[in-house]
This record gives structure tokens, C-alpha cells and sequence, in this order.
């Protein structure tokens, strides 16, 4: 490579956003090239986040299903033993194919991959930084897709050994006997489900009075309920001052978070996760005056440009949900906008979804929001202890709540804790984009048994015409 190359764009960040924003751009008929700093693409979430943690979610699910479920469904095995070494491979693999799978993608779409870390020198300028060799890309526009990095917390000093991250539990070598999670956010959940499933006590220590607080509250409690039922144990509005090593494991030390008298907790493994922050340390933002909020996240126009011409950002690196998908239809967006395509996201239309078992799948507003708001509302909700499929898997815990404009019956929201909830929630998201009613919903042919019906009776719930309850 020259020390001068000239492009389109150059992306910096090979994450979701990042790729698939370098890709979109390439089939737009830019010249592009992508900075990538790990030295595998995928960003987070492929190499360290979202994909490790679902494979392992999968195989623990697996694992306590043999060991507790399939008896009573007439399976008998005997010996069950856990490999944690091959669990840990497999993981490996999976996460080694599908990020060469995106450096491929690259190459097929004639994208420089550059491997080293980008800094932004001034517009039109991009520094690559790769041991001791530095290489300038100039360049008509500069995406910053970046991502988000674990928030810390005052006196817990992560190792990622005793005292862990989500990166850490991905790669511990043995099954904990005792996890701490400081954080009842979705990470923490998920990846706590996956070391209690394998026998580890699980207790979540949450500052706020609920987990999950971003939640429809009904949602949050009654998953809660469940998690409980599993065995996971909760201090919630409750504050961790110190995780301190000893030669025993560790001890934490947590107090209610309006003050009152600390408590303590033995543990051999912490998992702390209270939650991300952008990442963008290194870039020279400030020197180029981008200006961020007070939280250090980006800001954009609608464009995804900031107040510097020419440097536009996507992604966990600015405002909103910090999601992969939400991600990806941001780069999409804004390099369709950049080529004078047109594109929007739709921000009220995009899914959480926490892969724990149940799942729990969330779109739109919720209860609280709605009342703060001043709108009127109804709902509808149906149990998956009503739906035949659920009954015939033994996957009965959960309901469907949908939530429409009670004047013009358009959908505002839909929550979801059952099976499969991840899937489900997305005949909502396609009814809101169109901005459809529970009645088209109502009206629409669900095939018999699945677990959509579930959907269709919470929407006919809405009126009091559920069917099998």
C-alpha cells in the first residue's frame, strides 16, 4: 500500500455497522476501505459478544435440558458429562469461520481491508497506525463505526480471570461454583444463564429496584419470576463497593443504593456488566471538534453526519439502542443517503431480544412510556400456557402482550417472553414498519400448532376475542 490512497469512504470499525456499511457502499459503486484494529472482523460482536455468547447459550440449553428435562418427556441418559474444553472450541470455531466469512465478503466486494488502528487527522484524512508503520488513506468521507466497549465500575478491577467482563466469560476454563453478576442488563443475564445452566449458583446484584429496566415493567417482573424459578437468586437496588481476591476467591461488598449497612458476598467469579459506553478513544475527535454528548456518544444529524463535514458515525458510538442490527441498518442508511438514495431507520420499529430460555423479544413502546406520554392505549395478552405447541415442547412459561393506539388500533408495541421469541417478535416489527393494526394481525392466517398463534390470540385479546382462553 502507498502512503497516499484515495477513496470514497474509508470506514473505520469492522463490526457490524462497519462491514456491512463498507459492503453497501462497494455495491453503490464507492471505492472503500475498511480499518480494522483487532485483526478479525466482526467487531465486537462476532469476535467477543453477540455470536460466542449464543453458542454457548445453545449448548448450556442442551446440557440442562439432558440433565433435568428429557426424563419427563421419556428420554433416559445416563452419564451425562461436560466437556468444557470441547464447549469452548466449538464456540471457537464458530466465531473463527463467520469472522473469515466477512473478510471474504470484503474481498468479494473489492474492499480494502486494512488491519491497524485508524485516527481521523482532519476530514478527508485517515492516519493507520500498524506497529511501528504509519499509512494516510485520504478519502472524500470518513464513517466512524467504532462501537462500544464494557462500562467499569469504581473498585471492581476486572482481570478477566476472577474478576470478568462479558469477554471473560466467554473463555473460562471451568464452571464457577459461585458467579456473581453485578448488573441485571441483558448481558449479564444471558451469559450468567449460560455458567448456571452448566451448575454454577448464580446471583445478580442490580442497582435499580427491577432487572432489565428498559423493559415493559409486567415483562420484567414476570421474567424475573421465572429466572427465579430457575434458581437464579437477586439483590436488586442494591450498590457494589468493592470486589476484593483473596486466596479463597473473592469477596463483594454491596450496600442499598439509598444507603444503609454494607453486606458481603463470597464468590469465585465475578461477571460484571452494568452496561457499554462508545468507544472512541484514539480517534482525535476533539482536536477536529465532533462534538459528543455529555455521555461521550457521538452526535448526528439525520444524515448520520456530524458537525464536521464529511465524517459521519453509526453504531454504538452514538445515541440509541446498542444493538448489532440497529448497526447494520445505520450504515446501510447512510451510505444509501450518501450515494442520493434515499433511507431511514425506523427507531420505534427495532427488536430487543434477550436469548435467555425463555426468550424474552420486546418492540415499540411500552406501558410506562405510553402513560408518561399522555396516549391512550389497550392490550391485549395471551399466555403460552394456552398455545398447543407450547404445550406439546413443555415450553409454557410466558405470554404475548401487544399494545395498540386504543382510538385507531395501530400497534405501538409488543413484548414477548416464550419460545422462540426472537422469531416471533418480528411479525410485529414488519405490522408496525407498515403501520399496521392488532386487527390485520387478528385477521391474518397463523398456521396450527405453532407458537405464532400465540401472537394472533393476544391481538384478538385486544378486543376480547382470544379464542383458547
Amino acid at each position: 500500500m502507498s502512503e497516499q490512497q484515495q477513496y470514497d469512504l474509508v470506514v473505520i470499525g469492522g463490526g457490524p455497522g462497519g462491514y456491512v456499511a463498507a459492503i453497501r457502499a462497494a455495491q453503490l459503486g464507492m471505492k472503500v476501505a475498511c480499518v480494522e484494529k483487532r485483526g478479525t472482523l466482526g467487531g465486537t460482536c462476532l469476535n467477543v459478544g453477540c455470536i460466542p455468547s449464543k453458542a454457548l447459550l445453545h449448548t448450556s440449553h442442551l446440557y440442562a435440558e439432558t440433565e433435568h428435562e428429557f426424563k419427563d418427556q421419556g428420554i433416559e441418559v445416563a452419564g451425562v458429562k461436560l466437556n468444557v474444553k470441547q464447549l469452548l472450541a466449538r464456540k471457537d470455531k464458530i466465531v473463527d469461520d463467520l469472522t473469515k466469512g466477512v473478510e471474504f465478503l470484503l474481498k468479494k466486494n473489492k474492499i480494502d481491508y486494512i488491519k491497524g488502528t485508524g485516527s481521523i487527522e482532519a476530514a478527508g484524512s485517515v492516519k493507520v497506525t500498524s506497529g511501528k508503520k504509519n499509512d494516510t488513506l485520504q478519502t472524500r468521507n470518513i464513517l466512524i463505526a467504532t462501537g462500544s466497549d464494557s462500562a467499569p465500575l469504581a473498585g471492581v478491577d476486572v482481570d478477566e480471570k476472577q474478576i470478568v467482563t462479558s469477554i471473560g466469560a466467554l473463555t473460562l476454563s471451568k464452571v464457577p461454583k459461585h458467579m456473581v453478576v453485578i448488573g441485571g442488563g441483558v448481558i449479564g443475564l444471558e451469559l450468567g444463564s449460560v455458567w448456571r445452566r452448566l451448575g454454577a449458583k448464580l446471583t445478580v446484584v442490580e442497582f435499580l429496584d427491577r432487572i432489565t429496566p428498559e423493559m415493559d415493567r409486567e415483562i420484567s417482573k414476570q421474567f424475573q419470576r421465572i429466572l427465579e424459578k430457575q434458581g437464579m437468586e437477586f439483590n436488586l437496588s442494591s450498590k457494589v463497593t468493592a470486589a476484593k481476591k483473596t486466596k479463597a476467591g473473592i469477596t463483594l461488598t454491596f450496600e442499598p443504593a439509598e444507603g444503609g449497612d454494607a453486606q458481603t458476598l463470597k464468590c469465585d467469579v465475578v461477571l460484571l456488566s452494568i452496561g457499554r459506553r462508545p468507544y472512541t478513544e484514539g480517534l482525535g475527535l476533539e482536536p477536529l471538534g465532533v462534538a459528543t454528548d455529555n455521555r461521550g456518544f457521538i452526535t448526528v444529524d439525520d444524515h448520520y453526519q456530524t458537525n464536521v463535514a464529511g465524517i459521519y458515525a453509526i453504531g454504538d458510538c452514538t445515541p440509541g439502542p446498542m444493538l448489532a442490527h440497529k448497526a447494520e441498518d445505520e450504515g446501510m442508511v447512510c451510505v444509501e443517503l450518501l450515494a442520493g438514495q434515499a433511507g431511514h431507520v425506523d427507531y420505534d420499529a427495532i427488536p430487543g431480544i434477550v436469548y435467555t430460555w425463555p426468550e424474552v423479544a420486546t418492540v415499540g413502546k411500552t406501558e410506562e412510556q405510553l402513560k408518561e406520554a399522555g396516549v391512550e392505549y389497550k392490550v391485549g395478552k395471551f399466555p403460552f400456557s394456552a398455545n398447543s405447541r407450547a404445550r406439546c415442547n413443555d415450553a409454557t412459561d410466558g405470554l404475548v402482550k401487544i399494545i395498540a393506539d386504543a382510538k385507531t388500533d395501530r400497534v405501538l408495541g409488543c413484548h414477548i417472553i416464550g419460545p422462540d421469541a426472537g422469531s416471533l417478535i418480528h411479525e410485529i416489527v414488519t405490522i408496525m414498519e407498515f403501520g399496521g393494526s392488532a386487527e390485520d394481525v387478528a385477521r391474518t392466517c397463523h398456521g396450527h400448532p405453532t407458537f405464532n398463534e400465540a401472537v394472533k390470540e393476544a391481538a384478538l385479546a385486544l378486543d376480547g376475542r382470544a379464542i383458547h382462553i
